[in-house]
Protein backbone atom coordinates (compact mmCIF):
# COMPACT_ATOMS: atom_id res chain seq x y z
CA UNK A 1 0.00 0.00 0.00
CA UNK A 2 1.28 3.85 -1.00
CA UNK A 3 0.20 7.06 -0.23
CA UNK A 4 -1.95 6.87 -3.08
CA UNK A 5 -3.94 3.57 -2.27
CA UNK A 6 -4.31 5.38 1.36
CA UNK A 7 -5.58 8.48 0.01
CA UNK A 8 -8.36 7.15 -2.15
CA UNK A 9 -9.22 4.47 0.74
CA UNK A 10 -10.15 7.43 1.96
CA UNK A 11 -11.75 9.27 -0.74
CA UNK A 12 -10.57 11.89 -1.15
CA UNK A 13 -8.82 14.10 -3.88
CA UNK A 14 -5.10 15.21 -4.24
CA UNK A 15 -6.61 18.92 -3.57
CA UNK A 16 -8.27 17.77 -0.37
CA UNK A 17 -5.37 16.32 1.23
CA UNK A 18 -2.85 19.26 0.36
CA UNK A 19 -5.93 21.58 2.16
CA UNK A 20 -6.58 19.52 4.73
CA UNK A 21 -2.46 19.39 5.28
CA UNK A 22 -0.93 23.02 4.41
CA UNK A 23 1.62 21.43 1.28
CA UNK A 24 0.90 21.91 -2.22
CA UNK A 25 -1.16 19.73 -4.17
CA UNK A 26 2.23 19.03 -6.48
CA UNK A 27 3.67 17.39 -2.82
CA UNK A 28 0.99 15.35 -2.62
CA UNK A 29 0.92 14.16 -6.59
CA UNK A 30 4.50 13.35 -5.98
CA UNK A 31 3.87 11.26 -2.26
CA UNK A 32 1.03 9.64 -5.34
CA UNK A 33 3.56 9.14 -7.87
CA UNK A 34 6.27 7.83 -5.50
CA UNK A 35 8.59 10.45 -6.68
CA UNK A 36 8.52 11.59 -3.02
CA UNK A 37 7.64 10.82 0.66
CA UNK A 38 5.95 12.30 3.41
CA UNK A 39 8.19 13.82 6.25
CA UNK A 40 7.90 11.53 9.15
CA UNK A 41 8.34 14.29 12.23
CA UNK A 42 6.04 13.40 15.13
CA UNK A 43 3.72 16.09 14.43
CA UNK A 44 3.61 15.21 10.70
CA UNK A 45 2.95 11.51 11.26
CA UNK A 46 0.02 12.66 13.79
CA UNK A 47 -1.43 14.66 11.15
CA UNK A 48 -0.94 12.19 8.31
CA UNK A 49 -2.62 9.51 10.20
CA UNK A 50 -5.53 11.60 10.56
CA UNK A 51 -6.25 13.09 7.04
CA UNK A 52 -5.56 9.55 5.82
CA UNK A 53 -7.61 7.61 8.20
CA UNK A 54 -4.63 5.10 8.52
CA UNK A 55 -2.30 3.55 11.53
CA UNK A 56 1.47 4.70 11.66
CA UNK A 57 2.56 0.53 10.66
CA UNK A 58 0.19 1.64 7.34
CA UNK A 59 2.15 5.18 6.59
CA UNK A 60 5.56 3.54 7.38
CA UNK A 61 4.68 0.93 4.99
CA UNK A 62 3.80 3.68 2.15
CA UNK A 63 7.05 5.27 2.88
CA UNK A 64 9.25 2.69 2.60
CA UNK A 65 7.13 1.61 -0.85
CA UNK A 66 8.17 5.12 -2.13
CA UNK A 67 11.92 4.80 -1.31
CA UNK A 68 12.13 1.24 -3.41
CA UNK A 69 10.88 2.65 -6.31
Amino acid sequence: MNMKDLRLRVGKRAEEIAVELGVAVSTVRNWDQLKTAPRMTPVGLQKLMQVYNCTFDELVQAELESENV
